[in-house]
């Protein structure tokens, strides 16, 4: 069991760096891309590959019943958070972005809580408290933020914090069904659910897109973006959620911020602003807090 929990933990720090990277590499893509394209394209690969991959695995299905309530579910922990996740990235740095969505962890303490099927301790409410303050403060400093495009960076900083919220009560409302469902059966049925919505938005900027104007590197990142980001490290999320819980492994989380924002200097050439820096501060304080 210990050799299982130590293995599981290393694959979430490799979800954290995979997802860390992904932040840049879905920047890039929806400058090259139209954002809902882009996100049409990419989920649309990863539910093919997972897809076949449950076809062969087709002898350990889940029941009906199931599969129903993962596709239902996919509705939420795909069609709304990733409509809402290319929407904000597109319109906010890879900082802001990250540590927004970094506040995951402290939203699913605070559904479960209120769903019953999670009890923080006193050091994790604390935590948890850290990590709403750094989340607030990088919303509230993104109103300042000044931005070359025509669109808020508080705008974008609001729609990732919905996004946030709807995985939070995905992701509690998902946790019995990892006990009893293949992990790549869970990743299958819950992006079937949503690639239809996202597909459908998308559908008319894919039906004007010039394929031929696209540079390769924006089909790398459609790549990217859709096989390390959306299918190999969401089976090692679904991993986690089974081995360790909902709030430990989004926990893990809270090291894209960090990953993030290295990247972006690196390779966007983004300067984290002083309320970045509090607000990744304040979180990764909160992770080290909750951490049992």
């Amino acid at each position: 069991m210990r050799t299982a929990t130590w293995l599981t933990d290393l694959m979430m720090l490799a979800m954290a760096l995979l997802w860390g990277v992904n932040f840049s590499v879905v920047k890039y893509g929806t400058r090259v891309l139209p954002p809902l394209a882009f996100n049409a394209l990419r989920v649309a690969l990863a539910t093919a590959v997972l897809g076949g991959l449950a076809l062969a695995l087709w002898r350990e299905r889940p029941a009906r019943a199931d599969m129903v309530r993962l596709a239902t579910l996919g509705l939420l922990g795909h069609g709304v958070y990733q409509f809402c996740f290319i929407q904000g990235i597109a319109r906010s740095s890879v900082a802001t972005s990250a540590l927004v969505l970094a506040s995951s962890p402290a939203l699913i303490g605070l559904v479960g809580r209120g769903l019953g099927t999670e009890r923080p301790t006193r050091r994790a409410w604390a935590g948890i408290g850290l990590q709403l303050l750094g989340m607030a403060g990088v919303v509230l400093g993104s109103a300042v933020q000044p931005s070359a495009s025509a669109e808020s960076p508080l705008l974008g900083a609001l729609i990732l914090l919905a996004g946030s919220v709807s995985w939070a009560f995905y992701a509690v409302l998902l946790k019995p069904l990892t006990q009893r469902v293949h992990p790549i059966h869970l990743s299958a049925f819950t992006l079937l659910g949503g690639v239809g919505v996202l597909v459908g938005m998308g559908a008319p900027a894919l039906a004007a897109l010039d394929a031929r104007a696209v540079p390769a590197a924006g089909w790398g990142a459609v790549a990217y973006a859709g096989l390390a980001a959306m299918v190999l490290a969401y089976l090692f999320y679904y991993r986690g959620v089974r081995v360790l819980g909902p709030v430990r492994t989004a926990m893990y989380s809270n090291l894209q911020p960090l990953i993030a924002m290295a990247v972006a200097y690196l390779t966007l050439h983004e300067v984290p602003t002083p309320w970045q820096i509090g607000g990744a501060a304040a979180i990764t304080t909160g992770l080290l807090v909750s951490r049992k």
